[in-house]
């Protein structure tokens, strides 16, 4: 898959492209059947197939006190777009100045920049444009004027409930994993890039690769089995999702640490994936370092036990 920052970019080799734009935070799947039906357009009019994206949520810039927490990296939320066959993505910026551009002029802006588009797929519910006056009724007007079919796909539901990406964040941040994989429809991952950290884990005996999770949604804190994954290679790790109450005092920040079983390197500037295996405590403040150094060996004995590893 291609992956392009400006529209212009793209060059499609026919000039023919048919689009799905959208945030899709998560690419549930809702997400993915909008996705798909741009890539079904394109084999159909032998064009490009391309999704239209943005560098971070709308609200970020619009109403940060309202934006949500993000299910996804951008690369978690790229391979994902990749791994439903589009030939190419387009990366937006979105700033202050976009925000301020009406709905039609987006349109036709894409239009004069990408080539020749022949269709757009969208949610039922997409709403775009300056203060979200853009919607399908919109879309399929400009559709009429530039020549380009518009699918404005219902949403997909799941137990008679809309799979939406709100939906998905309170599952995960409810601990409710499984009900987030059913929404999904793929393993539900949390990723980050592994940044230093105060090396606190070191001095515990438990050295650990800090994940970089701001603005995201995570699960509840605590201590959790995971696999981890780092380019090609998955490791068995323990987990630990909190404030640190006993090494860091008071502290409102939430760290992901995983601790890689078996494994020694440096891990710095890695894009790390976890997904998780089993919980297997909550977090809990120690009355000393040694009590906590204690509780991390039994965390270790628990980790490589639920994974079937011979103990160290």
């Amino acid at each position: 898959m291609k992956i392009i920052n400006a529209p212009a970019a793209l060059d499609p080799p026919i000039g023919r492209v048919c689009a799905a734009i959208g945030m899709f935070d998560g690419v549930h799947l809702g997400h993915q059947q909008v996705i798909r039906q741009a890539v079904a357009d394109a084999h159909q009019h032998e064009a490009t197939s391309l999704c239209v994206t943005f560098d971070c949520h709308p609200a970020t810039i619009i109403s940060p006190q309202r934006a949500p927490r993000l299910i996804q990296s951008l690369p978690q939320r790229l391979a994902a777009i990749e791994s439903l066959g589009i030939d190419a993505t387009i990366i937006l910026n979105f700033d202050e100045p976009m925000s301020r551009v009406a709905a039609a002029d987006f349109i036709r802006q894409l239009n004069g920049d990408i080539g020749e588009i022949k269709s757009l797929c969208v949610g039922a519910k997409f709403a775009f444009g300056q203060n979200r006056r853009g919607n399908v009724e919109l879309l399929q007007q400009l559709g009429e004027e530039l020549n380009f079919t518009v699918h404005g796909l219902a949403a997909v539901a799941l137990d008679g409930e809309i799979i939406s990406s709100t939906r998905i964040r309170q599952a995960i941040t409810e601990g409710r994993l499984d009900a987030a994989i059913q929404m999904l429809g793929r393993e539900y991952a949390l990723g980050g890039d592994v940044i230093k950290g105060d090396q606190r884990g070191r001095e515990l005996g438990c050295p650990t690769a800090n994940l970089d999770c701001t603005g995201r949604c995570l699960p509840p804190t605590g201590v959790y089995a995971a696999h981890a994954k780092v380019g090609q290679k998955t490791h068995r790790a323990a987990v630990n999702i909190g404030h640190r109450p006993t090494v860091s005092g008071p502290d409102t920040t939430l760290h992901v640490e995983a601790h890689l079983l078996d494994f020694s390197g440096d891990l710095y500037g890695e894009h790390l994936e976890l997904t998780f295996v089993d919980k297997l405590r909550d977090e809990q403040r120690f009355d000393s370092i040694d009590d906590l150094k204690e509780q991390i060996a039994l965390d270790l004995t628990a980790a490589r036990a639920r994974f079937h590893l011979p103990q160290s």
